[in-house]
């Protein structure tokens, strides 16, 4: 794609310049890494990109691998826009379905991470020369059988294209597995090797990121493209907020209890703790408002408090709204609450079958109701466009910087029309180290997005 005006950029709706580039920059790099952030279009960018390269006849067939919870609402969504003439397919569902789609004739095909495993041998023979990989950082683990089976159908000719929003962001030795996949050359040979490279041991569990691990890990993803939503969107401000949502005299009680004796019995069940992160999980579900005992037993507390403020919250707002609830159990009983307020809600988590998913999402969108989404982070926290919302609320914090980022982002994209707010609730110190953590790691993710952000400029 030297001339890029030669192309036609068929669908619905015209590329925006970044698009261009971005498509471009893939068209032209059968090994790359897209970390434009999240709601820039990169989706629609590298349809564009794949479409050229099938069009002049440089590949056959485009696999994606993505999330299950987008493999309808944005990656098919997006093709029926973007390549409307292409011939799209999802493989999902039983063994044998998967197998008739993946051997079909569909040029693209979408499958969700752990399909790949049900059905690489006829992945491996079905002519798949493009793979995109969306939300890649489900593979930076090698050591992983996820990654083991992908890395084995890669052969030396085949395009691989790479895409995430937040790279390395938890830590740089992240960058090992997608690197080690990707552009295998860039890397050490061993994780060991990489890790003594970018981290320091300070004690028997604790490492840190060297003072030159944001370069290292800088060459190891490359090629790479990254735009952010600052530099090519118009989008409107987003406030971040904390309200406090005190303990209940019980959830107090027991939560000193368990921090204190690291046993309790509540309503004659055992809850145990055995080492500090099971310990912090206990902490963060009873400030909740329900625990899992170690029978399996779910054991709710008086959480009227935090209900009260979530309501307040949803009150205030002038448009939609999600509220993001780590706990399956904590789900149901937000969702019994609202609706028995007369609050239109539908829940999102790994129960709720995609296509289920892709309905509500429509909904969401596109109808009055429903005017509240209860989402598991990690379900829906991908690829899923929400604008209709202009409020975010975190009923409990999560640990993993990038689910934090990446759900956030569902509203803070193209098409949002509204100032936006994201509001934090809290009312255990568990819960206020924790989005401390998340904001402290946040620093660590825009330091090494600078040094992509600069190469861009100085290269321009």
């Amino acid at each position: 794609m030297e001339k890029p005006d030669v192309y036609k950029w068929p669908g619905a709706y015209p590329p925006m310049q970044h698009q261009k580039e971005t498509a471009i920059f893939l068209a032209t790099n059968p090994r790359a890494f897209c970390f434009n952030e999240q709601g820039t279009g990169k989706t629609a960018s590298s349809i564009w990109a794949a479409d050229c390269l099938l069009e002049q006849g440089i590949i056959n067939r485009v696999l994606i691998i993505c999330p299950l919870s987008i493999m309808q609402s944005a990656w098919q969504a997006d093709l029926f826009k973007v390549a409307v003439h292409r011939k799209v397919d999802v493989a999902y569902g039983e063994r044998n379905k998967r197998k008739a789609i993946i051997e079909g004739d569909a040029e693209f095909v979408i499958i969700n991470y752990d399909g790949v495993e049900i059905v690489a041998d006829s992945i491996a023979k079905s002519g798949f020369d493009l793979i995109i990989v969306d939300e890649a950082n489900a593979y930076k683990t090698p050591t992983t059988q996820r990654w083991k089976t992908l890395n084995k159908l890669i052969t030396p000719d085949t395009w691989l294209w790479m895409m995430t929003g937040t790279p390395a962001a938890q830590s740089p030795v992240d960058a090992f597995g997608l690197a080690k996949m990707c552009v295998p050359s860039r890397v050490l040979r061993f994780f060991g090797a990489f890790r003594d490279q970018t981290m320091i041991n300070i004690s028997k569990f604790k490492w840190m990121p060297r003072p030159n691990a944001n370069d290292i890990v800088f060459n190891a993803l490359q090629p790479a493209i990254r735009f952010t939503k600052e530099e090519c969107l118009d989008l409107p401000e987003v406030t971040h907020v904390f309200r406090d949502a005190p303990l209940t005299a019980q959830q107090e009680k027991y939560y000193k209890l368990l921090k204190k004796e690291m046993l309790m019995v509540a309503d004659g069940e055992e809850i145990s703790t055995v080492n500090a992160a099971v310990n912090l999980n206990k902490l963060l579900q009873i400030s909740g408002g329900a625990v899992y005992s170690d029978t399996g037993s779910v054991i709710e507390f008086d959480v009227s408090n935090r209900l009260k403020v979530i309501t307040e919250v949803i009150d205030e707002a002038t448009h939609k709204v999600l509220v993001f609830v780590p706990f399956t159990h904590t789900i149901e009983l937000l969702k019994e609450h609202l609706r028995g307020r007369g609050i239109v809600c539908e829940i999102i988590n790994g129960a709720v079958p995609v296509t289920r998913r892709t309905e509500i999402f429509k909904k969401f969108q596109e109808e009055p109701y429903p005017t509240v989404l209860l989402i598991q982070p990690q379900a829906a926290a991908h690829g899923v466009t929400l604008t209709a919302a202009d409020t975010i609320i975190w009923y409990s914090p999560v640990t993993s910087i990038e689910t934090y980022l990446q759900a956030n982002a569902r509203i803070n994209r193209q098409g949002q029309k509204n100032s936006m707010t994201i509001v934090h609730i809290k009312g255990s110190p568990v819960e206020a180290r924790l989005y401390n953590m998340l904001q402290s790691k946040l620093e660590v993710h825009d330091k090494l997005i600078d040094l992509y952000n600069n190469e861009v400029k100085e290269s321009s």
